[in-house]
């Protein structure tokens, strides 16, 4: 089951048949954030797998495969730090308008995780962060969308005060699909608010002489990797042409893959532990303390998978999974190279250089 002709990244989360997407921003009076809200058709099963060790979250453990919750209503992807995540209030006030949610008796609970970013004073006010108005606005605006519709990328909705590289370079929304040959549609959706950089992987010279080396031995006797970009270096220093905040580095990569397929809360959850190899793929470092990296699946289950034999059912997960990794990866660096250089009160973010698809 490889991919079609006509996939790759130039797709877009929506390409996966009822999924829709709303963004709300602010970038002036000394706003730099907003929220995105991914809306997926009612019953759809989900879960979330998170990775960074500096997480800001809402009703993930809710998303746990043995817990009792299989559906997810909708996803938050907020700036504003954990202050933030208020927002997920404002898109669970939308579904429960719009009856979504957990049946209970006297009505529904709609299940709704969140992940936010930092971005807390990008725009020169810390205290300028969405509210739970803000995350019902852009759930509003997802529940309007028709479907198959364009995503707006960049610096839009949660990704509008991302950077990448410590606050040297803007991140953005990215997103991009797949379709493989047996119908089944994997899209992703990316906030790229990062500590890293996109990964470039690092070619040695051929040397025309030879050269006396002396390998480098870790305390575990084995031979140390090339190491990371020098961020600490890269970044501009306050009054330059850079981010005049001096914190530490707060950073996180949300992702939210989505796909057609049929799949359980516990096969949602490895899909979306897989999916975290497209995150690593584009972003060097990643998954550092100081990053929040979260992927979430959704699947809506319109797609069956071929299941008529065990070996038939590991093939089908295991070439979807492959597929998530892969438009994490798309989706990650259509961010970065959507995202649009901004000045504010807090600093400049310039946009990336160079082509990183």
């Amino acid at each position: 089951m490889g991919a079609s002709d006509g996939a790759g990244a130039q797709g877009k989360i929506t390409d996966v048949p009822g999924v829709r997407v709303g963004h709300q921003q602010k970038s002036d009076g000394g706003w730099l954030s907003g929220v995105t809200v991914v809306l997926p058709p009612v019953g759809t099963v989900g879960s979330v797998d998170v990775r960074g060790g500096g997480p800001g979250t809402h009703e993930t453990d809710a998303l746990d495969p043995t817990t009792l919750v299989r559906t997810v209503d909708a996803v938050v992807l907020t700036g504003g730090s954990a202050f933030g995540l208020v927002a997920a209030h404002g898109a669970q006030r939308w579904c429960e308008e719009q009856g979504r949610g957990f049946a209970v008796t006297g009505g529904v609970v709609p299940i709704v995780p969140a992940a936010a970013i930092f971005d807390l004073g990008r725009g020169g006010n810390f205290s300028a962060r969405p509210d739970e108005a803000m995350g019902y606005a852009a759930t509003a605006v997802a529940g309007a969308q028709t479907d198959g519709h364009d995503v707006e990328r960049g610096n839009v909705g949660a990704g509008t005060g991302a950077v990448i590289g410590r606050g040297t370079y803007k991140g953005g929304v990215g997103t991009a699909s797949l379709t493989l040959e047996n119908g089944v549609v994997v899209g992703a959706l990316a906030v790229v608010n990062a500590l890293g950089l996109p990964f470039t992987p690092v070619v040695e010279p051929v040397e025309t002489e030879a050269v006396e080396t002396k390998p480098v031995e870790t305390a575990h006797g084995d031979y140390a990797p090339h190491p990371p970009p020098n961020l600490a270096s890269s970044v501009r220093e306050p009054g330059g042409r850079g981010p005049k905040l001096n914190q530490q580095s707060l950073n996180t990569t949300l992702v939210v893959v989505a796909t057609n397929a049929v799949l359980d809360v516990a096969e949602c959850k490895r899909t979306a532990s897989a999916a975290h190899a497209g995150l690593a793929r584009a972003l060097n470092p990643s998954h550092t303390l100081a990053d929040g990296d979260t992927v979430f699946c959704l699947a809506t289950g319109s797609q069956e998978l071929d299941r008529s034999t065990e070996t038939a059912r590991q093939i089908s997960l295991m070439t979807l999974q492959s597929a998530a990794a892969d438009v994490v990866r798309l989706a990650i660096l259509d961010g970065v190279s959507s995202a649009q250089a901004v000045t504010t009160p807090a600093g400049e973010f310039g946009a990336y250089p160079g082509n990183v698809r």
